[in-house]
């Protein structure tokens, strides 16, 4: 652990609880577009950005499907939501952030788009904590591509190995890794499988864990 310098922080699903919100929305929104199961599609798109999801859509519910406006039916979801209920903080999350501030480098990794991020994370005041926010309309491709790490990593100026990031969907899991970070999950609506382990470092139940690993 001497040579980590930074630690980089995924969103949704670790710090605010998006999640909850998106699968009820996306619920609602399956039943006005006659889907009958959008369980799967939903864990599938868990840490992608808007580009990545639209074609996971179209290749679950075919080539014809309108995804655009699906997605788009799903964010006017959230945004009434939002705005009645706000996005709630998953535990922990400013006792983790104050206590890591004081050891590491902190910067944000998230596959929504910045506009998004920056309004989220004012709203629960955190913003302050992160020096850098790497968000998915700054990358072609989302997780589980490597791509947003390499940029988060870029800018703060460290190395991959130096960094460490924290997630909790397998394409998170999957993109830190692929960027040559470690990878501590912190498991949300999806747990750790035989299939993933070799991609994780470490699987902490909490960020109340994270602070007693780190």
């Amino acid at each position: 652990m001497n040579n980590i310098k930074a630690i980089v922080f995924d969103m949704d699903g670790v710090l605010l609880d998006s999640e909850t919100i998106c699968d009820r929305c996306w619920q609602i929104a399956a039943k006005e577009f006659n889907i009958k199961d959008s369980t799967s599609i939903i864990r599938k798109c868990l840490g992608t950005n808007k580009t990545d999801s639209i074609q996971i859509i179209k290749n679950e519910l075919g080539q014809d499907f309108d995804s655009e406006t699906y997605l788009k039916r799903t964010s006017e979801l959230f945004h009434q939501i939002e705005e009645t209920e706000g996005v709630p903080l998953m535990p922990y999350v400013k006792e983790c952030l104050e206590y890591l501030k004081g050891k590491y480098r902190l910067a944000l990794a998230s596959s929504t788009r910045e506009v998004t991020v920056r309004r989220q994370l004012t709203q629960v005041g955190i913003i302050n904590y992160f020096e850098t926010l790497t968000t998915g309309d700054m990358v072609t491709h989302s997780k589980p591509e490597p791509d947003i790490y390499i940029k988060a990593c870029k800018s703060l100026g460290v190395k991959p190995e130096e960094c460490i990031a924290i997630e909790d969907s397998p394409n998170g899991i999957k993109s830190g890794y692929a960027a040559g970070l470690k990878t501590i999950m912190v498991p949300d609506k999806i747990q750790p499988f035989d299939e993933l382990m070799p991609y994780i470092w470490k699987v902490c139940k909490s960020l109340k864990q994270v602070m007693d690993e780190l």
